[in-house]
């Protein structure tokens, strides 16, 4: 039976009319990076799996696609994982035995009852277990007693042995899906030394150190490369998609930050992509938020939950920092942040008052000020330039300006552009003190808004503009002479490869969009001169085979 063929959830294949609109979009992206200044360069599709673990915080960490080593790779697997995976059933089934030998005490005595005989036994196990539970049941050592104890209890006391046994089985499955969670890391970098990038960022810092006394400081890098992540698939969202980033290292100027913008700006409008909305935000101003409301320790948290609202709402991750463990008089204080309104002048004033007694606060104030009263003076042409005291990209290396885009309004989409300052990033590679800035353009998404707002260029299926028709040999020979001499003027130009129906031929033009048809028959050979049917407006002109460049004229 022949294989059904499918690809991975979260990947797609292109056709060429989606490769063309693609690449215009690499080509104005790409056009606006040189004209900045940028150069371009490429890193390996996956890293050593220690160069990119760690980076991105746990939620990051476990998208990462990691990619098993070659060869037998258990072989590099400490015995000792598989002995304590073995483990995890016969210690269930140790304190499953010794529940049933305790029932068996507490039913001689008089005072019997289910409830003294489960608290009892539960008591007696957990310090008992303790320490055999720790390996799948960190932190709730009473969890796999109390569903033992429970299964104990509903198999009327162990005489129902059919329900014993096919009880047992799901308590056994989530243990040991359980032991994997929590155990993984112990195996992890025996079986995969390597891993599929996750962006393009923590590779650039990488290839900065590595590559650091060849390079000229502030070094302007561009990149444009396909990235990976375990994610779950949605609108949007992929699990293999591309990264346009441009990035700047070397330099703490605040100057960077306005380029960048202007960059944004530029970009989106090329695209005829107008309205765009660039969010931003200073990581020292969230910093200072967290150290006025009095949970300076919990900044992470703080920030993590923050980014969320507009997913969740102000009641959602209001709830998320509780259960972070954020007090309630802290989120009161920050609450007025969470929907603070105004021009961006009027809330830096907010701001200024609201930060003035942090240090790390007022100087993200004041470094956000510069931003947007530069901009101010050099005006933007189509996007709007906004303050969000909400954004707070997950991204844990993002230690000044953060930026966010947002397509125009009326359009149902997530962010497609982001990026940030981050001052030591290199440094988790060893080289300190080298402060950068960089954002990224997120193509899939601009495709998806571009597609809805009908903004690509009508001619940009055009892969041919003169298909010329195949009547014959002698006819093919010469019609193949034209082909070559508009090909060197730089027309996409092409024969039809057999001498079929004219029907099918111009059938094929009609579905290639070929605006112009060129006839080369037994007429056209004995006057030396060509046909040109127009596809769009109808019509046909007569050329001189030996005068091309008239036809060349009116394209």
């Amino acid at each position: 039976m022949a294989q059904k063929p499918s690809i991975p959830k979260g990947t797609r294949d292109f056709s060429p009319s989606e490769v063309n609109k693609r690449n215009y979009i690499f080509d104005v992206v790409k056009k606006h990076f040189q004209t900045y200044g940028f150069q371009p360069i490429e890193t390996p599709s996956f890293e050593n799996s220690e160069t990119l673990m760690g980076k991105y915080g746990d939620e990051g960490d476990r998208l990462i696609f990691k990619i098993l080593n070659s060869g037998d790779f258990l072989n590099k697997v400490d015995p000792g994982f598989f002995k304590e995976y073995v483990q995890v059933e016969i210690i269930l089934k140790d304190i499953y035995s010794e529940i049933k030998l305790r029932a068996e005490s507490f039913k001689e005595l008089d005072d019997y009852s289910n409830r003294n005989f489960t608290q009892e036994t539960k008591d007696f196990l957990i310090p008992e277990y303790k320490d055999r539970l720790a390996s799948f049941s960190p932190g709730d050592y009473s969890y796999y007693i109390e569903r033992l104890l429970n299964l104990y209890v509903h198999s009327n006391f162990g005489d129902n042995e059919d329900i014993e046994t096919f009880g047992l089985l799901p308590i056994l499955k989530e243990a040991f899906g359980n032991f994997l969670k929590h155990q993984t890391s112990k195996i992890s970098f025996s079986i995969s030394e390597k891993a599929l990038r996750y962006d393009l960022t923590v590779p650039f810092a990488r290839y900065v150190v590595m590559h650091q006394n060849e390079l000229d400081f502030p070094f302007k890098r561009y990149q444009i490369q396909p990235v990976w992540r375990a994610d779950r698939p949605q609108k949007g969202r992929f699990r293999e998609f591309f990264q346009c980033d441009a990035d700047v290292v070397g330099s703490d100027s605040l100057l960077q930050e306005v380029e960048l913008v202007q960059l944004y700006d530029a970009v989106f409008t090329d695209l005829k992509l107008e309205g765009v909305t660039i969010k931003l935000n200073n990581r020292k101003i969230l910093a200072g938020i967290a150290e006025v409301i009095g949970e300076r320790d919990k900044l992470i948290d703080f920030t993590v939950a923050l980014d969320k609202l507009d997913k969740i709402g102000i009641e959602g991750i209001s709830k998320e920092m509780r259960e972070k463990g954020i007090s309630d008089a802290a989120i009161e204080k920050a609450a007025p942040l969470f929907a603070l309104r105004g021009s961006n002048l009027e809330q830096l004033s907010v701001l200024s008052d609201l930060l003035k007694d942090s240090e790390e606060g007022a100087k993200g104030v004041g470094e956000l000020s510069f931003i947007i009263t530069t901009m101010e003076e050099l005006g933007l042409q189509s996007a709007n330039l906004k303050i969000d005291v909400t954004l707070a990209r997950g991204l844990n290396y993002y230690t000044g300006a953060i930026f966010e885009v947002a397509a125009p309004e009326g359009v149902s989409m997530g962010s497609i552009g982001g990026g940030g300052r981050y001052d030591d990033l290199t440094g988790i590679f060893g080289l300190k003190d080298v402060s950068g800035v960089g954002i990224s353009f997120g193509l899939d998404r601009i495709y998806l808004v571009l597609e809805e707002l009908g903004l690509f260029p009508e001619a940009i299926d055009q892969s041919l503009q003169v298909l010329c028709v195949n009547f014959g040999d002698r006819e093919a020979l010469t019609s193949l002479k034209l082909v070559n001499r508009l090909r060197k003027a730089g027309v996409k130009c092409d024969l039809y490869p057999s001498n079929a129906k004219m029907q099918k031929q111009m059938k094929y033009a009609n579905n290639r969009n070929v605006p112009f048809v060129v006839l080369i028959g037994e007429q056209e050979l004995a006057s030396n001169s060509f046909v040109v049917k127009d596809m769009v407006k109808g019509g046909q002109e007569t050329y001189s085979l030996d005068k091309p460049e008239d036809f060349l004229n009116n394209l």
